[in-house]
């Protein structure tokens, strides 16, 4: 008897150990969030931004968790050191009086074990508004380098310029603007 109401112990004790929300930090070499749109309908442009920090918490068990995602709006790279700087003027950006653009969720949802959407708000100029990412691709795995967990995804959304208060030259510079964040993300 007493065999068995240890092991009922562990079993207790090793499922509550999984059941605790986990916290990942973001990997800022892996983690480039970017966005496209239509110029002029000649070509699909992309850019990226090089500096994202944040984090993100999981609990599988209770198919919880929430996503923080901070982006130096400074770093925006569309490979031209002239339109860099012309992208971070008041007109865009604004990354002097605005240098961060922020992804906070409100909730994340679970299709088994894996997050398919993450629904949230959306800051940029100080302007918030509710956007759903769509996570095409999401794993979690022992980190096979650091020898850590690890978790990442990639997701997706469209927004418009113009919802915050970016739509100079639309419609000839499209409004509509896809954003992939991909992410990269170690256990702590």
């Amino acid at each position: 008897m007493n065999k068995y109401i240890a092991m009922m112990i562990a079993a207790t004790l090793s499922s509550t150990a999984y059941a605790a929300p986990e916290t990942y930090v973001l990997d800022p070499s892996h983690t480039l969030p970017r966005f496209e749109y239509s110029h002029f309908g000649y070509s699909i442009q992309l850019s990226r931004f090089d500096k994202t920090s944040g984090t993100i918490t999981l609990d599988r068990a209770k198919k919880t968790g929430s996503v923080d995602v901070t982006i130096d709006a400074k770093s925006v790279n569309t490979g031209s050191t002239l339109f860099n700087g012309h992208i971070q003027e008041a007109d865009f950006f604004d990354t002097e009086m605005y240098p961060t653009i922020t992804y906070k969720s409100t909730k994340l949802k679970f299709e088994g074990d894996k997050v398919v959407a993450v629904e949230g708000n959306l800051t940029i100029k100080d302007i918030s508004k509710p956007v759903t990412l769509t996570v095409v691709s999401f794993l979690c795995m022992p980190h096979p380098m650091m020898k850590k967990d690890a978790c990442g995804a990639t997701a997706t959304a469209k927004v418009k310029r113009s919802d915050f208060n970016m739509g100079k030259h639309a419609p000839y510079v499209g409004d509509e603007v896809m954003l992939t964040i991909p992410v990269e993300s170690i256990k702590q």
